[in-house]
């Protein structure tokens, strides 16, 4: 059952397509950090995996260059769980748990608009007047869109099809998926900065 399982969800992960654009002048991927020094940033949450169906609200605070701690709340202010990302990696008391819902490092780093994909060789770069495509590591292992400087998308590719996904759009919503297994909107309600958090929050 588990084997025919990956090979449905291998089905349904689409093909990767062609770059779009023409080939990019400078074939420097642009550094994309975190915007601003601290972030607070809460949001309305929808997860669906099968016949799992969950939604609720949380925050994000996050810390300049690579710290961030994620809190989830099911409807009603039921804490669902925390984690916290430094760097590439991810823990906290009750990750594992959390992790169910949440994407691996280099995706949550996508949803605050941060590129932090693992360097790799052969990166292909085009352009389409202010969008910029990038294909990282041969075979391509990632794919990157850039529209005016601004992260909106990151796919990992895997066996030349779509692996996982977030998608974010000019009005606040993102979407983390694995095609053919679960997806996580995100609807974003704030996200301003302010004063320096306690450190404390960052422990794990």
């Amino acid at each position: 059952m588990l084997a025919a399982a990956a090979l449905l969800a291998e089905a349904c992960a689409p093909r990767v397509t062609p770059l779009q654009g023409a080939p990019a002048p400078d074939r420097s991927l642009p550094q994309i950090p975190l915007a601003g020094t601290h972030r607070h940033v809460t949001f309305r949450w929808d997860y669906e995996e099968g016949t799992i169906i969950a939604h609720g609200e949380g925050s994000i605070r996050a810390s300049a260059p690579d710290s961030a701690r994620v809190d989830l709340f099911l409807v009603g202010g039921l804490p669902a769980g925390h984690t916290v990302l430094i760097g590439d990696s991810i823990g906290g008391s009750n990750a594992e748990q959390v992790r169910k819902f949440l994407p691996p490092a280099p995706m949550m780093w996508a949803t605050l608009g941060r590129l932090a994909v693992p360097p790799l060789p052969d990166t292909v770069l085009t352009v389409d007047g202010a969008t910029m495509y990038a294909d990282i590591g041969r075979p391509a292992t990632w794919r990157v869109t850039i529209k005016s400087g601004r992260l909106m998308q990151l796919a990992h590719l895997s066996g030349g099809r779509i692996s996982e996904v977030v998608t974010r759009d000019d009005g606040g919503r993102l979407l983390y998926e694995v095609p053919g297994r679960r997806k996580l909107w995100l609807g974003i309600n704030r996200d301003e900065g302010g004063p320096a958090f306690d450190a404390a929050i960052f422990t794990r």
